[in-house]
C-alpha cells in the first residue's frame, strides 16, 4: 500500500507545488489571491499577494518565480468542498507574473500575445534554453467558453506568442525528459496530447484531426476531467483527474500504467521532493490539503 501522509491543511484551493532546495513547498491558494510558502516545521508564510487567480507556478533562470494568474474564478462551497464556478465578478484579464520571493514584490510580464488577450494562464513549464510554455485554460460565462491555446513566452518579457490553436481549455503542461515532446491535457474533453517540438517555441504540427497539431495519447472512459500534470524520470506522463480521483500515470506510448487513488475529488496537482524525487506531493484542493506520496518511480528533474 503507497503511503500519504498530510503536509498541509486549510488551504483555499492549493494548486502549483514547487519543491524548494531547503524542503519547503510554494503553492498557491487560489482562491485567496495569494502565494504560499510551507516550511518543513508545519508553519506557514505568505510570499506574495498577487490577487485575481494564482494558479501554476514555476522557478525560472533567475531565480524567480512565475505565475499563471487566471484573473479569478467565481467560488460556491458545498459538502464540505471549495469548487470554481464560473468567473469572478472583479475579472479583468489574465496575465503572466514574476515574483521575487524574497521581497514579495510582483512584476507583471505578460497581458497580451500580440492581439490576443491572455484569458485565464493555468500551468507552466520551462524548457533547458530558458523560455516557457504556459496553458490559457480561458474562462467560463453562463453560455460561453473561451477558444484557447498554447503560448511560449521569454522569461525577460522580451517575446510572446500563440503556438497551439485551439484547443478545448488547456490545463495541464509539461515537457518529455529529453525535451522533445510538449504534453497538453485538456480539461473537459479529459484528453492527452502530444505535440513533438523542431526546437524552443516552435511545434511540429501533424497532419490529421487532432488537438491543434498534436498526437492523441490517452483520454479515460467515465465523466471525468484532467487538470495539471507531472512527468516521471522515466518519461510516463502523471495527469491529475478529477471525479475519479486520483493520479492517472500514462505512458509516452499512450497506455494507462498505473492510477494512483486519492480522497478529494479535485485532485490538481502534482510534483515531486525528497530523496530521488520519490515523493510526491499532491494537492487536493476541494478540501484545501497538501499530501505527500511515496512514489513508486522518481519524479524528472526540472530546469531551473
Amino acid at each position: 500500500m503507497i503511503a500519504v501522509h498530510e503536509v498541509a491543511s486549510g488551504l483555499r484551493f492549493p494548486e502549483g507545488p514547487v519543491v524548494m532546495p531547503d524542503g519547503s513547498i510554494v503553492l498557491v491558494e487560489i482562491a485567496a489571491g495569494r502565494i504560499t510558502r510551507l516550511h518543513p516545521d508545519g508553519s506557514k508564510e505568505t510570499v506574495a499577494e498577487p490577487g485575481g487567480g494564482p494558479n501554476g507556478l514555476a522557478i525560472g533562470p533567475d531565480g524567480l518565480l512565475y505565475v499563471c494568474n487566471n484573473g479569478g474564478f467565481g467560488w460556491v462551497e458545498a459538502e464540505g468542498l471549495l469548487v470554481p464556478h464560473g468567473t469572478a465578478a472583479d475579472y479583468a484579464g489574465g496575465s503572466i507574473q514574476r515574483v521575487d520571493m524574497a521581497t514579495g514584490s510582483v512584476e507583471t510580464l505578460y497581458t497580451h500575445a500580440g492581439d490576443v488577450q491572455l484569458r485565464g494562464p493555468n500551468d507552466i513549464v520551462f524548457d533547458a534554453q530558458g523560455g516557457f510554455w504556459f496553458t490559457d485554460h480561458g474562462k467560463t460565462g453562463p453560455r460561453s467558453r473561451d477558444v484557447v491555446g498554447v503560448f511560449y513566452a521569454k522569461a525577460d518579457g522580451s517575446h510572446i506568442e500563440e503556438v497551439i490553436f485551439p484547443l478545448e481549455n488547456p490545463n495541464g503542461i509539461g515537457l518529455s525528459p529529453d525535451g522533445e515532446t510538449l504534453y497538453v491535457a485538456e480539461t473537459y474533453t479529459c484528453k492527452l496530447w502530444a505535440f513533438d517540438l523542431e526546437g524552443p517555441g516552435r511545434v511540429a504540427k501533424t497532419p490529421g484531426l487532432s488537438g491543434g497539431g498534436g498526437r492523441f495519447l490517452y483520454s479515460p472512459a467515465g465523466y471525468t476531467y484532467f487538470d495539471s500534470l507531472g512527468v516521471e524520470e522515466d518519461g510516463n506522463i502523471c495527469v491529475a483527474t478529477i471525479g475519479q480521483s486520483g493520479i492517472s500515470v500514462i505512458s509516452p506510448e499512450g497506455q494507462l500504467v498505473d492510477f494512483v487513488a486519492t480522497t478529494d475529488p479535485f485532485t490538481t496537482n502534482i510534483c515531486w521532493g525528497g530523496k530521488d524525487r520519490r515523493t510526491a506531493y499532491v494537492t487536493l484542493s476541494g478540501t484545501g490539503r497538501l499530501v505527500a506520496i511515496d512514489w513508486p518511480r522518481p519524479g524528472l528533474k526540472l530546469n531551473y
